[in-house]
């Protein structure tokens, strides 16, 4: 049997879980890249659910367990730094997950287990795509003519190949929330909690330890960013967050200096199919459900897996294609359709709403309602067993 050729686009945490199981399975994989060289870096994410167990699966479950941003638990607090709540503790999917990495080190760590046989291509992207009834042509920048069995789009929430090819069926839906993101140096305040600061104005203040020695730091507001430059869309920051107290001065200022700055207008994919002939869409090129939903690290680890089990040979591609987004799509809609009112209660304008927001978490975090509140953490878990997968190249 000829070997089939899969090209996968962007080497996150979707494109590189991807690439693993389908070389796992049999496939040749092209991995192409839009950066120069392996993006590492970028704030927390987690590995909850379903996703714990592929990545059992993948004999990685130590290797990321030590990789754990040393977050021993989540605090709400006020101007002055006091507690106001505690988040409880909901075992190992809680607020804080045992598998509470860094989305760098997570993607690192995949990177460093993928099997032989996967290559990884740098500094180049997709411009042209002909899918073809046998085959789907690949054209890139850099003037490479790739032809493959299968098409991967995994490039994130900002795909331009998702954009080429599923243009039409892409909706778009802007939350109104703009968050940036950075590392900023640890000071003796810091400890090992998440500590979340919410006030006026729609705004917020987070802190959250990591375990290089650093500060992964967060500002959320309500608002539209999108479009602006890091140096604009800080001043607008600055000007948001003026008064507001707590951390959130040195946050600005340390701002200024890091070089991981991010800013980020949180926006959903909802899409009415994920895969036309022999292309398909994974993580969030397919599905994004922003911070506001959670869970998507752990969507885009079990988006790899069934991929490569639905479409393991001697399947007919687009029958695993169908087989893939009808195991992935009630997982996901689980985590993207979160109440209207979550956003104006996460973000309150008026004092009165804060007030209200700080009563709300003080009764759910009570002894009386702990074990109601910890199960809103447990997002990406499926009643349903994995689709089973019989391995052919073990790497």
């Amino acid at each position: 049997m000829t070997t089939r050729h899969a090209v996968v686009t962007g080497a996150s945490i979707a494109g590189l879980s991807a690439a693993f199981w389908l070389r796992r399975t049999g496939w040749e994989v092209t991995v192409l890249e839009r950066a120069e060289e392996f993006r590492d870096g970028g704030q927390n994410v987690d590995v909850r659910g379903t996703a714990r167990e592929v990545l059992t699966r993948m004999g990685l479950f130590d290797a990321v367990k030590e990789q754990n941003t040393t977050e021993t638990g989540t605090v709400f607090v006020d101007s002055s730094g006091r507690v106001l709540a505690e988040l409880p503790d909901g075992g190992p999917d809680g607020a804080t997950a045992e598998l509470e990495v860094l989305r760098g080190d997570l993607a690192a760590t995949i990177l460093r287990a993928l099997p032989d046989g996967v290559e990884i291509v740098y500094g180049d992207t997709v411009s042209g795509v002909e899918d073809g009834p046998d085959q789907v042509a690949v054209s890139t920048a850099a003037g490479r003519r790739l032809r493959a069995d299968l098409l991967v789009i995994a490039e994130g929430v900002r795909s331009t190949t998702r954009d080429l090819l599923f243009g039409d069926l892409v909706e778009r839906r802007d939350l109104g929330v703009a968050m940036v993101f950075g590392t900023i140096p640890r000071t003796t305040s810091d400890d090992t909690r998440w500590r979340w600061y919410t006030t006026t104005g729609g705004r917020q203040v987070h802190l959250r330890p990591d375990h290089h020695g650093t500060t992964r730091a967060m500002l959320a507001c309500t608002g539209d960013f999108g479009g602006l430059g890091r140096a604009d869309a800080l001043r607008r920051f600055r000007d948001r967050y003026a008064g507001v107290g707590w951390e959130a001065r040195r946050v600005l200022d340390a701002f200024d200096d890091a070089e991981d700055v991010y800013v980020d207008q949180l926006t959903q994919i909802r899409m009415p199919a994920w895969h036309r002939g022999r292309v398909c869409l994974a993580g969030d090129a397919a599905w994004c459900v922003t911070p506001m939903g959670g869970g998507g690290a752990s969507l885009a680890l079990i988006s790899g897996y069934v991929l490569a089990a639905a479409t393991a040979a001697p399947r007919p591609i687009e029958d695993g294609l169908a087989a893939y987004e009808e195991w992935m799509r009630p997982l996901v809609d689980d985590v993207q359709n979160f109440p209207g009112w979550l956003v104006p209660f996460a973000y309150p304008r008026t004092r009165f709403g804060l007030r209200l927001r700080r009563l709300a978490d003080q009764v759910f975090t009570s002894r009386l309602l702990a074990p109601l509140t910890a199960r809103m953490t447990q997002v990406a878990a499926s009643g349903r067993a994995l689709p089973p997968m019989e391995s052919v190249h073990a790497g």
